[in-house]
Parts: structure tokens; sequence; C-alpha cells
């Protein structure tokens, strides 16, 4: 369903001349790629203790000190 503002937008689109249409589409395609790259997908805090009961009982330093024994092998 769309709105009645979109449809009035798209009836003076269609009323424009073609080279004019072909300028707002590629306008519209800046502003889109714009506002999606503007909106992140997640805030970084949603992450927040996502998981910690993998890591109950797990010693941390010894966690990392494996992981970085691994890189020398």
């Amino acid at each position: 369903m769309t709105s009645d503002a979109y449809q009035t937008v798209l009836q003076m689109a269609r009323e424009l001349p073609v080279e004019e249409q072909l300028q707002l589409i590629e306008d519209l395609i800046s502003v889109a790629r714009h506002r999606v790259k503007a909106e992140p997908l997640h805030d970084i805090m949603e992450f927040h203790s996502i998981a910690k009961e993998a890591w109950q009982g797990v010693d941390v330093e010894q966690y990392i000190n494996d992981e970085r024994n691994s890189w020398d092998r």
C-alpha cells in the first residue's frame, strides 16, 4: 500500500520529460544510498552480555595464553 504523497509524487514524475525522469531516478538513488549508509543496522550496546553463559567457568588468562601459544605453532 502506498501513501497519498507517494502517489502524488509518482504522478508528478510521470509528467516530467524523460531526461528529467532519469535525473530524478539518479537523485533518488543517491538519497537512498546516503540514508542506508547513515543508519547503522545495530547499536553496539545490543551485543552487551551476549553469550556470557559461554564464558562462565573459563579462566580468561589461561584462554588468552592458549590462544597466543597457538599462533606460534
